[in-house]
């Protein structure tokens, strides 16, 4: 399976299905000395992950993962401090299946013979036929996007050493559209949703504030603790904090549901969801993904293009377009309104607009880049659906399905944003030597 790889400089390979032992990502390229920990991985695996609230499946993975490779076991003399630090050699993350039980399993096999409309289920078994991995979907069930959160986490680690802040947020859930919000604020936001959600996820604070699992243990020690918390997920889920949407905001500052910086918009989201998923259906909506304090000149012409990198977040399931900038709004304008003025101020070279979303030529120019993802609605949906018997082409009629996300806008802004930082950090890495080069001439 040739495309499960991305990068040139930072490379990762990801691997694993929805209902296989787990999923894998491979981390090429990643620099020597940084300390990096289990709990702020799954601090934003968590962000992802099913059953966390009312907009998303009942599906109960917690998401834990371990470091395999990649870090040092040890300080590698005494006393050196460098215990937990990259040391430059290809990292991996495994992330166990744990809520992988037969009575779903038995679901999927009474009902693959029929493809779920809006799925890769006929596509996939074209594909690859009789033996495509159709339990759950596979690796094209959405459980394979917690792999691009894992590599992208570390991406995102390594761009803000940097300087390099990544961050995204719901844009528009069910024609419910957040108003434009000033990125240092929403930025702020969206760190303050994520302490919220370190704060109330019950994994978080059982399995690693607790020091259930730590890095002082070795990888049979973790696996063991994880077979225990596999017998444990609704207990551990019992613990959640029990704050009231309104503690909440008060507490955080944030909507406790979506991650949308205007709480207004939030709740609006949440009400237009919830009365189209009560008639059985589902909604699609935007998110937006920032990054901001890229050096101009990041990128490179015709096929590596920056905005074109970005691009290939049409591989994250269920984002059917992706806009920089103004995007498809560009259409409506004439040149003098498209254009992103700009003039001197102060030494500084200060742009009047940013229609551009920080990319001209597939080069930055150092002003805030702005991404923005088309998300489409859930495919499984509580309606019964035309279908087919794809053995033998007989019509046949899906019935409904009701354990599903009502829309899963909510879940792929972490993937966003750190699929982004991904293709940020391989082409910083290539940008630093270029320059490097450059000045040596």
């Amino acid at each position: 399976m040739i495309g499960c790889h991305i990068g040139r400089v930072f490379q990762v390979t990801v691997a694993g299905g929805s209902y296989q032992e787990g999923l894998t990502s491979i981390l090429h390229g990643v620099p020597p000395g940084m300390l990096l920990t289990e709990q702020e991985i799954y601090g934003d695996l968590l962000l992802r992950k099913p059953g966390a609230d009312e907009l998303s499946s009942p599906r109960k993975e917690p998401d834990l993962p371990i470091i395999y490779s990649g870090i040092n076991v040890a300080d590698t003399i005494e006393g050196a401090g460098n215990k937990d630090h990259t040391n430059g050699t290809p990292l991996v993350i495994l992330i166990p299946n744990l809520d992988r039980h037969f009575i779903h399993i038995k679901q999927y096999q009474d009902t693959n013979r029929t493809p779920r409309p809006g799925h890769a289920s006929y596509a996939s078994f074209m594909k690859y036929g009789p033996d495509d991995d159709a339990i759950g979907a596979g690796i094209f069930s959405g459980r394979y996007t917690s792999t691009i959160v894992g590599a992208g986490y570390v991406a995102k680690k390594v761009l803000k050493s940097c300087g390099i802040n990544v961050f995204s947020y719901v844009k528009e859930i069910a024609g419910v559209r957040c108003p434009d919000v000033d990125a240092e604020k929403a930025f702020k936001y969206t760190e303050d949703y994520k302490k919220m959600r370190w704060d109330m996820d019950p994994f978080y604070q059982e399995v690693y504030v607790k020091n259930r699992i730590n890095m002082e243990m070795r990888f049979l020690e973790k696996a063991g603790i994880l077979a225990e918390i596999e017998q444990e997920i609704d207990s551990i889920r019992g613990k959640a904090p029990k704050l009231s949407h309104t503690e909440i905001q008060d507490k955080y500052g944030v909507h406790p549901v979506v991650n949308c910086p205007d709480i207004e918009a939030a709740q609006g989201m949440v009400d237009a969801c919830n009365r189209i998923a009560a008639t059985g259906d589902s909604v699609g909506g935007t998110v937006e993904v920032v990054v901001t304090g890229v050096p101009a000149g990041l990128g490179e012409p015709v096929f590596y293009k920056l905005d074109g990198e970005l691009g290939k977040m049409l591989g994250i399931g269920a984002v059917k377009g992706v806009e920089v900038g103004a995007g498809f709004a560009v259409k409506d304008m004439t040149g003098y309104e498209n254009n992103d003025q700009m003039h001197a101020e102060d030494g500084k070279v200060v742009f009047e607009s940013n229609n551009a979303g920080g990319i001209t030529g597939g080069l930055s120019t150092g002003q805030p880049i702005v991404v923005r993802l088309a998300v489409k609605p859930t495919p499984t949906i509580d309606k019964p659906q035309m279908t087919i018997d794809k053995y033998t082409l007989e019509n046949k009629q899906l019935a409904a399905i009701t354990r599903r996300d009502p829309t899963i806008v909510a879940r792929v802004w972490p993937v966003a944003e750190n699929y982004t930082a991904m293709v940020i950090l391989d082409h910083l890495i290539a940008h630093y030597g270029y320059q490097a080069l450059k000045a040596k001439l």
